[in-house]
């Protein structure tokens, strides 16, 4: 016999996936959500990006047209950016391994970036904002903090993130 106590199934509590009852403020907002959950399966199980963002898509039937093409504008650059997303992470939170961010900071972090160079007409404010408040819904409880200290160090220096961005861009015809 074992010192274990015995296995009660009433005693297992159910998981469940966390849900947010608050609706997205601006249909960017929802959009931005929705990217954010796309970009995590994509990181985690690597399902292709347009299978996911249609099964994401289906759960919110509410999404207006323009919401929905925000949300492919997001997945697609930061899926075409990656790498130069990363680097540029890396470059403003260099105490932390990439590796080591969690997954959900990762993306938060990668869609904030991608709006910050190739949406420039987005605010820094609001995309930090964004991205803060995404990092409170779905982050850890001390996500919001990181992610506002690596934005906030990034946006010193935005417009020549911007001015490199797009120099490195232009030489390879692909717009982002």
């Amino acid at each position: 016999m074992s010192d274990l106590p015995d296995f009660e199934s009433n005693d297992v509590e159910l998981t469940e996936i966390i849900e947010h009852d608050q609706e997205a403020p601006t249909e960017r907002s929802a959009a931005r959500r929705v990217a954010l959950q796309v970009l995590y399966e994509i990181d985690c199980v690597k399902h292709p990006a347009d299978q996911v963002i249609d099964a994401r898509l289906q759960d919110y039937p509410q999404l207006s047209k323009r919401a929905v093409r925000y949300v492919r504008r997001l997945v697609h650059g930061a899926m075409r950016s990656r790498s130069r997303l990363d680097t540029v992470i890396r470059q403003y939170a260099p105490e932390w391994p990439l590796e080591q961010i969690a997954i959900v900071d990762r993306n938060i972090l990668r869609i904030a970036i991608y709006e910050l160079v190739a949406q420039p007409s987005t605010p820094v404010g609001v995309v930090i904002a964004e991205a803060v408040e995404l990092a409170g819904l779905f982050g850890a409880e001390g996500a919001p903090r990181f992610i506002n200290g690596v934005l906030g160090a990034l946006a010193e220096t935005v417009d020549n993130l911007r001015a490199a961005w797009a120099s490195e861009t232009s030489g390879t015809g692909n717009g982002e």
